[in-house]
């Protein structure tokens, strides 16, 4: 069993877990920590629980301190150098003429790294643009090229629905999301009504899929011969959330509503 903490290094970041070792650590606080990327400031989002080995990723890192005025005011001094190398960044890509755009830059706490974030639509030698930064900010230079979903995590902005996007303001990681989830959902599938601000799916597809996922295992499929309180007929329809369908009467030739406990207790055939 481990003691640990959770740590994001920003505000829809993922979370990682380190040791708080002596510290009486709360959750909002904002804690010092090493990290693969040298030493970072982050805010304690999930506070000191115990967890399984299978649980963490081992070896787990201590926290080196609690946060102090001086740190908050070294992160605010980053960001400020971050938006001057910037437009610094921006002014040497233009002079090289590079086919890349760049979405965002950051400087590790120790100011050890400067990080350099880019979309492309393929490879770019950029080796020479990294010469003339490091000339620049004296400092180790890292260009990363990111997807056009991860900038939109770091630019934000308002999707279809009119609030926040998801990504930029809760979602910790991209899960997979598919044509066939707004297929299941019978949502339109014009790219325009299910795609988001980054161009791809809209990650809230898959909130609700698997609700719909469960409810098609339950119910008919489209085609089905079944059994009605008023006759045999076929499925053409479903509403999937209500467990409505709507049935084709063969002796009838008429399509009534039925609510699944209806079709249900009476069975279905194939």
């Amino acid at each position: 069993m481990y003691n640990v903490i959770g740590v994001r290094f920003k505000k829809a970041g993922k979370i990682y877990y380190f040791d708080p070792g002596e510290f009486v650590i709360q959750k909002d606080d904002y804690v010092i920590v090493e990290t693969a990327r040298g030493v970072e400031y982050g805010k304690v989002v999930v506070p000191t629980k115990t967890v399984e080995e299978h649980d963490v990723v081992l070896p787990l890192k201590q926290v080196v301190r609690v946060a102090s005025d001086r740190d908050r005011k070294q992160v605010e001094e980053n960001r400020l150098e971050a938006s001057r190398a910037f437009e610094m960044g921006t002014e040497k890509i233009e002079e090289h003429r590079l086919e890349m755009k760049l979405v965002d830059v950051e400087y590790t706490f120790d100011r050890n790294k400067v990080i350099f974030y880019f979309t492309a639509e393929g490879r770019v030698d950029f080796r020479n643009l990294v010469k003339d930064l490091a000339s620049i900010f004296r400092t180790r230079i890292e260009l990363r090229q990111i997807g056009v979903r991860d900038e939109a995590k770091m630019l934000g902005g308002i999707g279809p629905c009119g609030r926040m996007l998801c990504c930029s303001t809760f979602l910790g990681d991209f899960e997979p999301v598919s044509i066939k989830m707004a297929k299941d959902q019978n949502l339109s599938l014009n790219p325009s009504k299910i795609s988001g601000l980054c161009g791809r799916l809209m990650c809230c597809l898959k909130y609700e899929n698997d609700e719909y996922e469960t409810a098609k295992k339950e119910m008919p499929d489209v085609g089905a011969r079944v059994s009605t309180p008023d006759g045999d007929g076929r499925v053409v329809s479903m509403n999937i959330l209500e467990r409505v369908l709507k049935i084709r009467l063969s002796e009838q030739e008429q399509t009534l509503e039925y609510a699944l406990s209806e079709i249900m207790g009476q069975g279905t055939r194939a």
